[in-house]
């Protein structure tokens, strides 16, 4: 299946075009729609005209930078997946693709998961980066 390099370039250019005066109010344990674009090889790609995917916010930097892991509703085992329920459901979060975003990558919020639920992911998170490797 080709990539589509050149359309995410140009949906990329108008993300980073909006005014920073944007404003996007996020948290952390919420569950957003967010333009993560098409990348490189095994790493987790946005689907339609936006490019988008489900992500979790994991860390909140400040109002303009943040740690998310993306999600799938694909059944996925293994450490490097964690289940975690949420307003619409479970998803599984891809734990190896935790990675840092600008705000201006958030389309809208989809839900929140619960205090427990986070907790666990952190958990978990922490535990993943001390793993040994492979």
């Amino acid at each position: 299946m080709q990539k589509l390099f050149d359309q995410w370039n140009s949906m990329k250019k108008k993300l980073d075009a909006q005014e920073d005066k944007r404003t996007v109010f996020f948290h952390e344990r919420e569950v957003w729609w967010c333009s993560i674009g098409i990348n490189v090889g095994v790493e987790s790609d946005g689907k339609n005209d936006h490019f988008e995917r489900p992500v979790l916010i994991v860390k909140k930097f400040n109002g303009y930078m943040l740690w998310v892991i993306p999600l799938t509703s694909k059944k996925r085992f293994g450490k490097h997946y964690h289940r975690i329920a949420h307003d619409r459901g479970v998803s599984f979060a891809c734990l190896s693709q935790l990675r840092t975003i600008s705000s201006k990558r958030l389309l809208r919020k989809i839900g929140m998961i619960s205090t427990k639920e986070f907790t666990s992911v952190r958990a978990c998170i922490a535990s993943y980066i001390k793993s040994d490797p492979a």
